[in-house]
């Protein structure tokens, strides 16, 4: 792996792990459907109008239009909504732990589901995300977190891992920058009818509500979803997903600088396990080097 695939990895690390940090300064001011679907706009008409310069069509195929309403549902709508409202009544830092858990539910329902096979190491970095996962929420019960917080993360990543899947037909025909844009736009559709519904647009504004959204909208929006996608190019699928197992470790820390959450040693325990897991589960996953001449 060259030097540039790393860098690339560790800043994708960074950006997606940074989101749970912003986000809980946006919901802290304002309605977090409402505040998400106007992301989501934003961040589509720009992804779309670069794609349109860059001479992408948004003619895609039926296999791409499905994935991406699919993506666009299950990731935009699903998984980041039910994060966003989650993170009115949990921390950061554990909204980012439960989401860590996605490559872990990935590879399980690929062995559950589609056929996939592990190798021993494998099965034992599923066993390690399970214990990781076990060990923070039994220091969190025990500290009386919030039940419904937990659910709502736990659901998003579950659709997080359903919209990796579909990723397997999302992103091919060079149209990248146009099915993420579209994602994003199909996202925005979606929360919008709950937002209008549910929520009162009353906002607190500040300074650092509108850094939080600026910053939301173009790095782990757009920035981190394009160096995704040129990593995967780069480097494949399997290596890429290998940089997943510094977001734990990330969220908590980013957490606990910039907006001053506690570090608990359970936590740090646990992030470090499910990141282990993680690596585990992804090496498992690599193929065998082939020695011979």
């Amino acid at each position: 792996m060259d030097l540039r695939a790393i860098l690339m990895g560790f800043g994708f690390a960074f950006m997606w792990s940074s989101a749970f940090t912003s986000a809980r300064i946006i919901v802290a001011s304002a309605p977090p459907m409402g505040a998400l679907a106007l992301r989501f706009a934003i961040s589509g008409i720009i992804a779309v109008a670069l794609a349109r310069m860059l001479g992408q069509s948004w003619h895609l195929t039926r296999s791409q239009w499905r994935a991406t309403i699919i993506f666009g549902i299950c990731q935009n709508a699903l998984y980041l909504g039910l994060n966003f409202i989650a993170m009115q009544w949990i921390e950061a830092s554990l909204a980012a732990i439960i989401a860590s858990t996605m490559p872990l539910l990935v590879a399980f329902a690929g062995w559950a589901f589609l056929g996939d096979r592990l190798r021993p190491m494998g099965y034992i970095g599923l066993l390690m995300g399970v214990a990781g996962v076990i060990l923070i929420m039994g220091a969190r019960l025990s500290g009386g977190v919030d039940i419904w917080g937990i659910a709502l993360c736990a659901i998003g990543a579950v659709s997080l891992a359903v919209a990796t899947l579909s990723l397997r037909g999302a992103s091919g025909g060079g149209n990248f920058l146009m099915v993420v844009g579209l994602q994003m736009l199909v996202g925005s559709a979606v929360l919008t009818v709950p937002a209008l519904a549910l929520e009162t647009f009353t906002v607190d504004w500040s300074i650092q509500l509108i850094a939080a959204f600026a910053y939301t909208t173009l790095i782990p929006g757009l920035a981190a979803t394009l160096v995704w996608f040129h990593l995967v190019e780069r480097i494949g699928a399997i290596r890429a997903a290998t940089f997943h197992f510094l977001n734990p470790f990330l969220g908590v820390s980013i957490a606990a600088v910039l907006l001053s959450e506690s570090l608990r040693s359970a936590d740090m325990i646990g992030a470090l396990i499910i990141a282990a897991g993680i690596l585990a589960v992804q090496l498992s996953k690599a193929p065998a080097v082939n020695n011979s001449k």
